[in-house]
């Protein structure tokens, strides 16, 4: 939290000289033009006097320099105001204060194995709480992390290169600004990709000839008329006018349609520019790291200064919408045809590389929410891998409830598979939660809540949190079967990690015991590894007949000064003390 803190007070300080400063310079700015006209006036209204002349130049060249200076500080204003509010937001979070990043709600998945039991998206989601993406496609990607588990040598790169990433905080936040200034959305992202797919536009040699030409004649011809003061010069430089106005009517089609894809977009991808050359920048150790960097070069160029000169190119094609400047431009210079032909030739060489530099950015993004992940819980591992289905965890805890509130239980999985009993409120499902988010996140290379851990990855499956499907007329007790059918299926294609709460609740006390001991037989028959919760103490029998497979845990509850004790302490054996009927009572409900 100093870090945070230290950085909020750093950029805080250098936003207030920067806004001095900008407000110094556009007073400046102010008196110069005041003072260029107060000239023009004196010199329309006296004698010719050279020395107006010589200071109205000198205004307007000091006021060009102004107007550098000006967008050089506006620029770092704003990476300066990102920057106190990234640290605000962190700090904010870390108080518990607000969550002031986007939670992933539109990544809810309601048929995904684990995602909506174990919460993975929407407000206070796991998603919501790891998120510093500010690009659509970090987000996108930091999304599909975590609804996939990878393979052990993509986990492996992942941790070496969030290990190296949580030690560069600065670097990051620098990413994070670079996002934040310009933020990008699904709609922008799919109108660059739209244009990169469209066809190619052909421009003949000889519009390209004469594209060149006609600028470099008129321009002469208006020279020499300046010179030796012939109509008939100003005469031809007038056709030529007329010439490139009507020689650009016939590229006005394919002009619309080209910023009909990237019509004031160019900002972003300057940020994408400067993202990608944060990263390019970057001295890095970690194989995935420099790999990403390999990836941002093209012909022994770098990939940044490709994606300015786009955006240098779309901010030129912008100004059509300048009724006059794009009058005056394409007149005399055909602007728009020079900035569409170097459009069309930057498409040609490059459209098959900006996905790939924009899943680099995608991929950085989503490291770095992983890295800040750490970088806030020091205290978290990294787990130890290995290929022999050895699961286990010291001091696991749920890694989205506050230190201080958070109670850590320890348990391996050998035996593989645990019958898990305890009354209500004493912890059996936060517990089952905790297992399955530290072990997706165990199989995309993050930390996990846990002092040691000890993981073989696997596939997680869940049933925990069902609900009735209107839309697709099915009830709780149809939703569960079919997500019990859809589990044994996926243990027949291997070993998985399964957590299993309170099952087959929509049938009678008879039927779901029978059916839930059938379903635990099951499951060790398919060698799944993991837990079920249950109320039933008659499933737990389960255990003598399968001694080396099943195991008993418990969480108790006890009745200290008449009031209910629960310390979520993971036990061994089978719950015996019992809390409804004291609840009951106790509010007088019987």
């Amino acid at each position: 939290m100093t870090f945070y803190s230290n950085q909020k007070e750093t950029f805080s300080k250098e936003l207030k000289q920067l806004t001095a400063r900008y407000n110094i310079i556009g007073t400046i700015r102010f008196i110069v033009a005041f003072a260029f006209f107060i000239l023009v006036y004196y010199k329309l209204t006296s004698s010719s006097n050279f020395y107006l002349t010589v200071a109205m130049i000198a205004c307007v060249a000091v006021f060009l320099i102004l107007i550098k200076f000006h967008t050089a500080i506006s620029k770092k204003k704003i990476r300066a105001a990102a920057l106190v509010n990234i640290n605000e937001n962190e700090l904010d979070y870390l108080e518990a204060k607000s969550i002031s990043f986007e939670d992933g709600a539109e990544f809810a998945d309601y048929k995904h194995p684990y995602v909506h039991d174990l919460d993975i998206f929407g407000s206070r989601s796991l998603f919501h709480n790891l998120n510093r993406t500010e690009t659509y496609k970090g987000k996108e990607r930091l999304a599909a992390l975590l609804k996939n588990i990878l393979p052990q040598p993509d986990i492996i790169l992942n941790q070496e290169a969030i290990k190296e990433l949580a030690s560069k905080p600065e670097w990051r936040q620098e990413i994070m600004a670079c996002g934040k200034t310009n933020k990008d959305s699904a709609q922008s992202y799919n109108k660059l990709l739209g244009w990169i797919e469209g066809k190619v536009t052909s421009l003949s040699q000889l519009s390209a000839i004469i594209a060149y030409a006609s600028p470099v004649v008129l321009l002469s011809c208006l020279t020499g008329y300046f010179i030796t003061d012939n109509s008939v010069l100003l005469s031809i430089t007038s056709y030529l006018l007329l010439f490139n106005i009507i020689f650009m009517l016939r590229y006005t089609r394919i002009i619309k349609n080209e910023i009909t894809y990237t019509g004031e977009i160019h900002d972003i991808i300057y940020r994408y520019g400067q993202i990608i050359e944060q990263i390019e920048q970057q001295h890095f150790e970690s194989k995935k790291l420099i790999a990403i960097q390999d990836q941002l070069t093209a012909n022994n160029q770098k990939a940044s200064s490709h994606i300015k000169k786009l955006a240098l190119l779309f901010s030129r094609m912008d100004i059509v919408n300048n009724l006059f400047g794009a009058l005056l431009l394409n007149s005399v210079f055909l602007f728009h045809y020079h900035t569409l032909k170097s459009l069309v030739g930057w498409k040609q060489k490059h459209a098959h590389d900006l996905p790939v530099w924009l899943n680099a950015i995608a991929e950085v993004e989503a490291l770095n929410s992983l890295a800040n992940f750490y970088y806030n819980n020091p205290d978290f591992c990294f787990p130890e891998l290995n290929t022999d289905f050895k699961i286990s965890f010291t001091d696991l805890g749920h890694p989205l409830i506050k230190k201080d509130k958070r109670v850590g239980n320890s348990i391996n999985f050998d035996p593989a598979f645990t019958i898990l009993t305890g009354s209500n409120m004493s912890g059996k499902s936060t517990f089952l939660r905790s297992l399955g988010i530290n072990m997706v996140l165990s199989g995309i290379g993050s930390v996990v809540c846990a002092a040691n851990a000890i993981v073989h990855p696997l596939p997680v499956l869940v049933s925990m949190r069902l609900s009735d499907s209107l839309s697709d007329s099915e009830s709780y007790f149809f939703a569960e079967i079919k997500r019990l059918r859809e589990i044994m299926d996926a243990l027949k294609g291997g070993r998985a990690f399964v957590l299993l709460d309170e099952i087959l609740r929509g049938t009678n006390s008879d039927d779901k015991r029978t059916g839930t001991i059938k379903v635990v037989k099951r499951m060790i028959g398919l060698n799944a590894i993991g837990a079920i919760a249950t109320h039933d103490i008659e499933v737990c029998n389960t255990s003598l007949e399968y001694p080396e497979i099943l195991i008993n845990r418990c969480f108790e509850v006890q009745i200290v000064d008449n009031e209910l004790y629960f310390d979520y302490c993971l036990r061994n054996g089978i719950c015996r003390n019992k809390s409804a009927t004291f609840i009951m009572e106790k509010m007088g409900v019987v």
